[in-house]
Parts: structure tokens; sequence; C-alpha cells
């Protein structure tokens, strides 16, 4: 059995490459840039970055910027970021064509910035981006195709 990808403090790594939907890739393979395990942003350096790859079709990635700061964030913004990070790997699922694990992020995603501070920090629409989820939802469910470039929320107010 192959020897498994471990980071520094010894904690299990994947260091494959992975494609623009974040599935892994064959060793060896040109992937896209991967975000760095260790990212630390300002808040709105975040943001930033989560919607510049959010509108270049990178939700998987900017789940992974968001993931960083709702891990290293405060504890009073932890459902905001939590939510944030769900509705980018909602996203992520419904660019793989996966209806049903897509509808239950985009729930959790909904479920935790309803529950978000208001007004929200940050600058970030909170009831722009619920009633984008529970739009998004309804269509899945529905069966509506959704193009990709209904898959570009806008983070900020």
């Amino acid at each position: 059995m192959a020897e498994r990808d471990r980071d520094e403090t010894g904690r299990p790594r994947n260091a494959r490459p992975r494609d623009a939907l974040g599935r892994p890739l064959p060793p060896g393979s040109a992937g896209v840039p991967r975000v760095p395990d260790d990212l630390e942003l300002a808040p709105a350096e975040t943001l930033a970055y989560a919607q510049d790859l959010l509108d270049r079709g990178f939700a998987f990635n900017a789940h992974e910027v968001l993931e960083a700061a709702w891990k290293s964030g405060p504890a009073n913004e932890q459902a905001l970021w939590q939510g944030l990070t769900q509705l980018a790997v909602g996203i992520t699922h419904v660019q793989r064509g996966n209806r049903n694990g897509a509808t239950a992020l985009l729930r959790r995603a909904s479920g935790h910035l309803a529950h978000a501070n208001r007004p929200a920090p940050h600058g970030i629409d909170v009831g722009g981006l619920v009633e984008y989820v529970d739009t998004l939802i309804d269509d899945l469910v529905a069966g509506v195709d959704i193009s990709a470039s209904r898959l570009r929320p806008r983070l900020l107010l």
C-alpha cells in the first residue's frame, strides 16, 4: 500500500492535483492551482478572493478559501463563514451534476446564513444570499437546468 501524503505535523494531506471542480487527478497531471492549506487572510481579502474564484467557476477553491476563514475566525462569526463555505460546496455539487448533494449542502448553508448576525459583518449580503440559496434549492428540486452563470452569487452588498 502506498504511503499517504502528510504535512509537516503528520496530518494526512492529499497532494494529488485536482481539476477545476476539486476532483483528484492522477499523480503527475496538470491540475488547477491549489489554495494553500495554511491560508490566513483578512476578511475583506478572503471575500474578494472567494468572489473572484466563484466568478471564474472555481467554487471548490472558493470553498477552501472560505473554510480557512471559518476555521480561524472569531466564534461569533462561525455560522456566517460556515454558511458561506457550505454555499460554495453546494455550488461545487451543482457543477458536478450532484443535485441531491447540492440540495443538502445548500439547505445547511441557508440555515447557517439565516442565523448569522445582522447586519452581517464585512458587508456580506446575508439576506440576498439566503434568497439566492433558497431559489437555487427550489430550482434544483424542480429539476430546472442551472446554467453556469447562475452559480456566481454576489457575496457582498
